[in-house]
């Protein structure tokens, strides 16, 4: 049962510690983001974001929590550590030192991440100076001038490096990977406010409760698909031939290789809505008639719009799956320690096939990511839902809840506790 689940966390002294850790690190971020830089006119901030919606502002808001918002010292959020870390993944391919560091294990993996520290705070120094800048012409800054830009810089800086060391402070001594509940913090804050808005407008006859039951029983289901595919897997059969070492015999197991359906995660559609929002961003600051038109037709509940936007999350599926996934690497690793697929010849053969699951597979998750990530434009503009719901930040939510559900079972589980669910763990689904 899950009441016993959650009443058996709390007999393990190590996990209990380790989840009350994680939880006041949250809170820590949660008051941060309402600490302001000083400087700002908050009447005129308040109006940029409402104009804002739409715009790649907008979605940076939404993986900040609501700190660019309020222009708190947690404004940058965790998105400069996101980008360089997706920058140096996809700069192993081309650069033979980062990609020889990756091979390289523990130790390659600390100098990739201590890169991605300094990439962090480069890029957290020119979106801060960007912001002060742009928040300077937009008048919403009350003493403008190079002191505003500095303090501006490094307030913000500042406030995205203690961001990322409270993540690794819960990745290392908490529950969960930091970077992602940090995301998952920020997007769940904001939850109380759509069911408020939900209620008012039940509450003065704008919304039926019959179509909030709809709207309820629907989330349900969407959610339990995400769950699905996200646990969803393509195992391929692989047999490791016997070797006789000496006196003993080795190997002659059988094992599989596992493809995830969405092998490529939320960074799709991240991707994609940068570029989409990057035209309304810039068509903000510039009052060209024909812009303003040019950019109506790149609004989300536009037909152009969403057909762009699938077209974007099918390439970055398939572009990102390709970097991060060699086929040729696993079919020589297998083919060094003996194993084969059955049916199959060894080497080029096999990456081959693997290759070719692999397209298919992702044809399918990219089906799938561009489903949930368009679902939101259809409630709002059809259904007049007064909430976000779905897109990147249900996918994210979804995915950090399973992870980290999945790490307090196995605590829970070695200690001989029962888990979640009857059977004590999470299994992946195979086919």
């Amino acid at each position: 049962m899950i009441s016993s689940g959650f009443g058996n966390i709390f007999k393990i002294p190590e996990l209990k510690k380790r989840i009350i850790f994680t939880l006041s690190l949250l809170i820590v971020y949660r008051v941060g983001v309402h600490v302001p830089v000083p400087g700002i006119d908050s009447a005129v901030l308040a109006d940029i974001f409402a104009r804002a919606k739409g715009t790649i502002l907008g979605i940076f808001n939404m993986f900040s929590g609501g700190a660019l918002e309020n222009l708190s010292v947690f404004a940058l959020g965790i998105m400069p550590y996101i980008s360089a870390s997706i920058i140096l993944q996809l700069l192993t391919v081309v650069i033979p030192h980062l990609e020889r560091l990756k091979k390289e294990g523990e130790q390659g993996r600390k100098k990739i991440t201590q890169y991605t520290r300094y990439g962090t705070v480069v890029l957290s120094i020119i979106q801060g100076f960007g912001i002060s800048v742009g928040l300077e012409k937009m008048g919403a800054v009350i003493s403008p001038g190079w002191s505003f830009r500095v303090m501006t810089v490094i307030t913000l800086t500042a406030g995205t490096a203690f961001i990322m060391w409270l993540g690794e402070q819960i990745t290392e001594r908490g529950i969960g990977n930091g970077i992602s509940l940090i995301i998952f913090a920020g997007i769940v804050a904001r939850a109380p406010t759509a069911l408020a808005n939900t209620f008012r407008l039940v509450s003065t006859g704008e919304m039926a409760i019959f179509t909030v039951i709809i709207l309820l029983v629907m989330m349900i289901a969407v959610v339990g698909a995400i769950v699905f595919v996200e646990q969803g897997q393509r195992r391929i059969p692989v047999q490791y031939a016997k070797r006789v070492v000496g006196r003993r015999m080795y190997g002659g197991q059988s094992t599989h290789l596992p493809l995830k359906i969405n092998t490529s995660g939320v960074i799709p559609p991240i991707f994609a809505s940068s570029i989409m929002m990057f035209p309304a961003t810039i068509a903000s600051f510039i009052t060209i008639a024909w812009m303003q038109d040019f950019v109506a037709t790149l609004t989300p509940g536009n037909v152009v719009y969403e057909v762009c936007f699938v077209g974007l999350i099918f390439f970055f599926c398939y572009f990102y799956t390709a970097v991060t996934f060699n086929p040729v690497d696993v079919a020589d690793n297998m083919k060094k320690h003996g194993g084969y697929i059955p049916g199959i010849r060894p080497g080029k053969f096999t990456a081959d096939y693997i290759d070719k699951v692999l397209t298919r597979i992702t044809l399918g998750g990219a089906i799938y990511v561009a489903a949930v990530c368009v679902l939101p434009s259809i409630l709002i503009t059809k259904f007049n839902v007064p909430f976000y719901f779905g897109g990147t930040a249900l996918l994210i939510v979804v995915g950090v809840a399973i992870d980290t559900v999945a790490q307090i079972e196995s605590h829970m589980l070695a200690r001989h506790y029962e888990g979640f669910l009857k059977k004590g763990s999470i299994k992946g689904r195979s086919r």
